[in-house]
């Protein structure tokens, strides 16, 4: 395969790196250098500025320092975080006369809107943000998100903290493993933002001073509902607070300790999940994974529990106890 055929392969947004490309740039990291052919396969490597050539011998590359790497792609998304924001605030401008006479109208009779269309959602949303005042709550499933979605959120985030809001976001545990997601909270990871991670989260959850929430009600999430009836509210924001008293601080660790009987407690809930009848990928999808890592946990389950089918491994779950464990 030519070079320009594989480039025709490797689409990456600016937030994403393929497998093949990730184990190459680790390699490299790990041994100083790696030669020019081996890379042919990931020309994302290239094109994200991992690598440069070796200086005594043309036939290498040596990689570039993440910490640099990082700062690299950061730095434009900053200079539009920065434009963006003088538009904000002069649109903010324009429309906040009609700001109280808006909301006086729509009381009494829009206690739950239907948003169809990622523009309508977006506008609800960048409403709400502005009219945050105390604190913004999040439940945010561990997914990648194209390079619009990573500004939008860096934007909303800095607007909100510079204004004295408070930010609690919730995500699954495997966004501790996600550079991204890592790199996006270290930038506001302060008095004023908190960040905790749980095993299992169901869909999407942003509420703005329990006063209004929003919740998507398709896969696909090009539909959403707007609540602000202060009951609906309510009620969310204890589910959030249920949830986030269980979650375990994104500073305190790693939460896949193993435990004294073998088992991990990302395999603990994969367990509850297998004993429940899902199937791999609806597993998968309600932690956070790709198929191919939930599998390979899978298999490290079996092992654990002396398992040689998957018929047998259910079995093995309910009779060994694990499930019991105070989780």
């Amino acid at each position: 395969m030519t070079t320009n055929q594989t480039k025709a392969t490797h689409p990456h947004p600016i937030t994403e790196l393929c497998d093949e490309g990730g184990l190459l740039y680790a390699n490299a990291l790990r041994t100083g250098r790696i030669a020019r052919a081996d890379v042919e396969s990931a020309p994302c490597l290239m094109e994200f500025a991992l690598l440069h050539p070796d200086p005594d011998d043309a036939n290498w590359l040596r990689p570039v320092p993440p910490s640099v790497a990082l700062a690299q792609r950061l730095n434009p998304i900053e200079r539009e975080i920065s434009e963006r924001r003088r538009t904000s605030i002069e649109l903010a401008d324009v429309f906040e006369p009609f700001m109280a006479l808006s909301a006086q109208a729509a009381a009494p009779t829009h206690s739950i809107t239907v948003l169809e269309g990622l523009d309508r959602i977006n506008a609800a949303l960048d409403l709400a943000t502005a009219q945050c005042r105390h604190e913004m709550l999040t439940v945010q499933p561990s997914a990648r998100h194209p390079e619009r979605r990573v500004i939008e959120g860096l934007e909303r985030d800095k607007t909100l903290i510079e204004r004295g809001v408070r930010i609690r976001t919730l995500y699954q545990h495997t966004a501790r493993y996600s550079p991204e997601r890592l790199a996006y909270v270290d930038r506001f990871a302060s008095g004023r933002a908190e960040y905790r991670t749980i095993d299992e989260l169901v869909e999407r959850l942003i509420i703005c001073d329990e006063t209004v929430a929003f919740i998507p009600i398709r896969d696909d999430r090009q539909v959403a509902l707007e609540l602000r009836h202060p009951g609906l509210v309510g009620y969310l924001v204890k589910v959030f607070e249920f949830m986030w008293g269980r979650a375990v601080p994104l500073s305190a660790g790693a939460p896949y300790e193993t435990a004294p009987d073998g088992i991990t407690d990302i395999q603990h809930s994969i367990a509850k999940l297998l004993v429940e009848g899902h199937v791999d990928e609806a597993i998968a999808r309600r932690l956070g994974m790709n198929v191919r890592t939930c599998r390979a946990h899978i298999a490290k389950l079996a092992t654990a529990l002396g398992s040689g089918s998957r018929a047998q491994l259910g079995y093995l779950i309910a009779q060994s106890g694990i499930l019991e464990r105070d989780h």
